[in-house]
């Protein structure tokens, strides 16, 4: 169940009520794809951090180790001891990604792993079942996510049957949380708006997907290569049309900036994997911007990556250090920048649910994009 518990302007303070506990909105959701933040972070590090909700994905754990193992193993929060929240992608978007040879038909898309070849089927039936045995406490429906550069007569077409897979999930679903060995029989279900760059597709979508009542909802397919204009532009039409009494997800975003902005525009969800991947190269987030660790100014600076980050590399170690590990090429330098990278993202969070709480969070998104567009 989710509760708006105060609107500013369009953005929310939400709560979600989960099978594995609350879950405060809006949240950055931790990215482990295969059951891993990549970057060697724990889940024990994850607890330490602040982390509200870890996100996996159901392809690359269906191909590898198997759905089934991690059924047998007791579902995913056993398999990786994590006792929060967890969200599963549907595999589609990895699906369309990844999979290079593939063909979709009106039952699911037939494709080869991108591991060993092998050929795979997936619908909205398989995806269902696969998150089932995953046990995740959020599932994403199976979608088609075309490029957003489809014509409008592919867009419509893909968008219609995305619409039909999305009411195949919905039933699977129902079966699947009845069934007696199923572990989390509480799983909820989140639907995708997808409609490419096209407003008028996104609008009739969203209106159709929300007559479903399900658990939330996702904007999908943005961040795949258009402009944050036409990003913001597309969340300016269709947020609007989702239930404001559930949870608007946006997937695969962003940017500090980017989460702000649609914050601001009423979406209390998000995942990405830029804190994790910029931090394996060194750049570290800050309330002054993006730092290169790597860059020699930092040789001999013994000041923590963020003065006043609470974070557990900068209440300890030097820049100097973190850099000397990276120039090594110790995975103990990666690990630290995307440890301090991923509380950085989960502070932001907690510091956005207050200044809504507060009803001032226009003040708070334009003193926070100001200080991180000055710099050091």
């Amino acid at each position: 169940m989710y509760e708006l518990l105060k609107t500013d302007g369009l953005a929310k303070r939400g709560r979600l009520h989960t099978v594995h506990g609350v879950i405060e909105t809006p949240v950055f959701m931790n990215v482990g794809t295969i059951a891993a933040i990549k970057g060697a972070v724990s889940t024990t590090d994850l607890q330490e951090i602040g982390t509200q909700v870890e996100l996996s994905n159901t392809y690359h754990l269906h191909v590898r180790p198997g759905d089934e193992v991690v059924k047998k193993l007791g579902g995913l929060h056993k398999f990786m001891v994590w006792d929060k929240p967890i969200l599963t992608d549907s595999g589609g978007f990895q699906v369309f990604s990844l999979a290079g040879l593939r063909r979709i038909k009106e039952e699911g898309v037939y494709f080869n792993s991108h591991i060993d070849g092998r050929k795979i089927f997936m619908g909205p039936e398989q995806s269902m079942q696969i998150q089932s045995n995953l046990a995740s406490t959020i599932a994403m429906a199976f979608d088609e996510c075309p490029s957003s550069v489809a014509d409008r007569d592919y867009m419509e077409n893909s968008v219609n049957r995305t619409t039909r897979w999305l009411k195949r999930c919905k039933a699977e679903m129902d079966r699947l949380n009845s069934l007696p060995d199923t572990i989390n029989k509480h799983q909820m279900l989140f639907g995708i708006n997808q409609g490419g760059v096209y407003e008028d597709i996104r609008v009739r979508h969203a209106q159709e997907i929300s007559e479903l009542d399900l658990d939330g909802y996702a904007v999908g397919g943005l961040a795949v290569g258009e402009s944050h204009e036409e990003m913001y532009r597309i969340l300016d039409a269709v947020v609007p049309h989702l239930p404001q009494n559930k949870p608007t997800y946006l997937m695969g975003v962003g940017t500090p900036a980017n989460i702000l902005e649609a914050v601001e525009r009423g979406v209390d969800f998000f995942d990405c994997v830029y804190p994790s991947r910029n931090g394996r190269h060194g750049h570290v987030y800050t309330n002054h911007g993006k730092m290169n660790l790597f860059n020699a100014k930092y040789e001999l600076d013994t000041r923590p990556i963020e003065e006043g980050c609470n974070c557990p590399v900068c209440r300890t170690y030097s820049r100097a250090y973190v850099r000397h590990l990276l120039k090594a090429k110790e995975m103990l330098g990666m690990r630290f920048c995307v440890l301090h990278n991923l509380y950085f993202y989960n502070k932001m969070m907690e510091e956005i649910r207050e200044a809504i709480e507060a009803g001032r969070y226009k003040e708070y998104k334009e003193e926070k994009l100001r200080r991180m567009a000055e710099g050091e």
